[in-house]
């Protein structure tokens, strides 16, 4: 039996090593989403956390030990502040802040020159060899990446709904976010329509191939 393994398409920008507000080129990095994170209110490491996996357009793991190594060089670089609060029967927590120079530093990055989305998928690299494998197993490693992108766009949509994962203050913001979300979601929408084509596409070849086999031997009888 075909064993398939789902390797996602990513849509991404490579990080650069230059940390946030220092000299260097200014490509996205998890320091520039949590500056633009905490220009909109105070977070939390674990609000941020939370952020980042409620978030469509965040694409880094946000596991504690990238925020946490990200917000202490934010601090040493003095782009943040941090506000140590006691709880009640809760441990102590750090409120992290903005400060001034931490938005000259993410409005610096924002007025850079956008980069193209680098598009990667192993799943091409498996397709570009399919042709070895039989019709069945062929639509069967189809038809669970078609399920896997279906359920994506579902999982997105589902985060698109969810209230204050992102923020409204204007207007314009809440568009902005909006038709982020909706980039995301029609990413997956037009891979789903692909590989749906692919799959219609390779079924009419193996119905023309059949026909054309039956043909060729009712001839030949």
């Amino acid at each position: 039996m075909l064993q398939i393994t789902y390797y996602p398409i990513v849509i991404s920008r490579v990080p650069s090593p230059a940390p946030c507000g220092r000299k260097g080129k200014y490509t996205v990095t998890i320091q520039h989403a949590i500056l633009g994170l905490l220009s909109w209110r105070p977070f939390s490491g674990y609000d941020l956390k939370k952020a980042f996996a409620d978030s469509t357009v965040f694409y880094w793991s946000g596991n504690s030990n990238q925020i946490y190594k990200a917000l202490v060089q934010l601090h040493q670089d003095g782009l943040v502040t941090q506000d140590i609060q006691h709880q009640e029967s809760l441990p102590t927590k750090k409120v992290y802040s903005i400060t001034e120079t931490g938005r000259a530093a993410l409005e610096q990055w924002v007025l850079t020159t956008p980069e193209l989305p680098e598009f990667r998928s192993t799943f091409l690299v498996q397709l570009a060899w399919a042709d070895t494998l039989d019709a069945g197993s062929l639509d069967a490693l189809l038809g669970t990446y078609e399920e896997e992108v279906r359920v994506q766009i579902l999982m997105q949509q589902e985060k698109a709904r969810r209230p204050a994962t992102a923020p409204a203050r204007t207007p314009r913001e809440a568009y902005l976010w909006t038709m982020i979300n909706q980039n995301v979601i029609s990413a997956y929408e037009s891979e789903l329509r692909w590989v749906r084509d692919v799959r219609a596409g390779i079924g009419a070849q193996n119905t023309k191939e059949s026909a054309t086999g039956a043909s060729d031997e009712g001839v030949a009888r």
